[in-house]
């Protein structure tokens, strides 16, 4: 069965779900990739420096793990479906607040407190999807899943690209909030997990004591996020920056290299999530994110916006590809009763961990006189390695059943 085959033989109630997922993840993504494109503008409004506003990326990331174990402990307790709908309100209410800022305190509050918001959604999605579609859609779904954080990347390029000039950084956030829409056609077009449904019947242990009895898979999983979300925002949120600050590029310019990379993006989370259910989890991984070291010279020492343009698209095509697996990864390799939470949790420790990236290439760039592209490489490549190096030996449970924990058993976990 081709993946378009695997496509097309998802229920409508199945597609609904995975539209409804792919849009949360879309949209938190959108209004979390904003603030990317104005950091220089805001920091010019508050009379302070771009590593000042750069605070705000940190304490978002670092506020995601909270987010994660929140509302992961409420999908487990309460159901996917309800606490999702919560979920995406709250992070476009901090959002349309975040337009009114008074300076910069207020403003860094609120990032704080839509980073916990922003920090529930991927795992409550992922779950969600993954627990309700079939088994060998699983690969192609991921990659649509995590295409949403592209597609979010790449929707704040077009309204940078088209109405920032217009509205300003604060109707950029503003617009933010139209992502509280989706609650209405996931109240009204998704159905809750089949596999959480039928779990409903049985005894349910406390998170604390499935995690206790997974310690070297969790510790793993959170060092591989880490090294994950190190690749990830050492490739983007600073990027625009560097093609402002360093390039000297007009926001057309970079808004058009940045719809340029999105694209990329969601073409390798993709390719690599189909490329996955072939050869394994694992493998996908490696190759991914060791093609990423050979395209990262021309993504940042590219002569023009052209050249600039097509490094930085291969660039995430590889980041994003390896990304493209990390949804049914994770919650292939978590335990079944707590779906909701473990994989989330372990995604956003990650970014914890990894929170420090935006201040630290700002930092190394100042320090080297404005030099964000050797930063921006620096990091880019030796994660690159490390990601290929956790995934070769770490876990793999591809084609695990979820919601069936004897055939979970019988499959095992692979470690190299």
């Amino acid at each position: 069965m081709t993946a378009l085959d695997s496509l097309r033989s998802l229920s409508p109630q199945q597609r609904n779900t995975v539209i409804a997922a792919y849009l949360g993840w879309t949209l938190d993504a959108f209004d979390f990739f904003i603030l990317v494109f104005v950091l220089k503008h805001i920091a010019e409004e508050f009379h302070t420096d771009v590593p000042a506003v750069a605070v705000a990326i940190f304490l978002t990331l670092a506020m995601r793990p909270i987010g994660a174990l929140i509302f992961g402990l409420a999908a487990d307790r309460y159901g996917r479906r309800v606490t999702l709908m919560v979920d995406v309100l709250l992070y476009s209410v901090f959002e349309f607040l975040t337009g009114f800022s008074t300076g910069l305190t207020m403003f860094l509050v609120l990032r704080a407190l839509f980073g916990v918001a922003m920090g529930g959604e991927w795992g409550v999605g992922a779950s969600l999807v993954m627990e309700t579609i079939p088994e060998d859609s699983r690969g192609l779904v991921s990659g649509i899943l995590q295409a949403g954080y592209p597609s979010g990347y790449l929707i704040a390029s077009i309204v940078f690209f088209l109405l920032f000039p217009i509205i300003g950084w604060r109707g950029m956030f503003v617009v933010g909030a139209l992502p509280a829409l989706l609650v209405l056609y996931i109240r009204r077009s998704v159905q809750e997990s089949p596999a959480f449904v039928q779990r409903q019947s049985k005894p349910q242990r406390p998170f604390l004591t499935v995690l206790r009895e997974n310690i070297p898979l969790f510790i793993w999983a959170v060092l591989l996020m880490t090294a994950f979300n190190f690749f990830s925002h050492g490739t983007q949120d600073l990027y625009p920056t560097f093609l402002e600050a360093q390039r000297q590029y007009d926001s057309y310019t970079v808004g058009a290299i940045a719809i340029v990379y999105n694209i990329g993006a969601i073409v390798g989370g993709l390719s690599f999530g189909v490329l996955s259910q072939r050869i394994g989890r694992r493998r996908a991984i490696i190759i991914a994110a060791l093609l990423a070291i050979p395209v990262a010279p021309l993504w940042v020492y590219g002569q023009g916006p052209v050249m600039l343009a097509i490094g930085a698209f291969l660039m995430q095509l590889f980041v994003q590809g390896a990304w493209g697996i990390v949804p049914v990864h994770l919650n292939e390799l978590s335990p079944d009763e707590v779906r909701g939470t473990f994989p989330g949790f372990a995604y956003q420790l990650g970014n914890l961990l990894a929170s420090g990236n935006a201040s630290i290439q700002a930092g190394l760039a100042k320090r080297w006189n404005g030099d964000y592209a050797t930063a921006l490489l620096i990091v880019a490549c030796v994660v690159a390695v490390v990601v290929a190096l956790f995934a070769g030996f770490g876990f793999e449970k591809k084609g695990v059943r979820f919601g069936d924990k004897a055939a979970a058993d019988a499959d095992g976990a692979v470690q190299s």
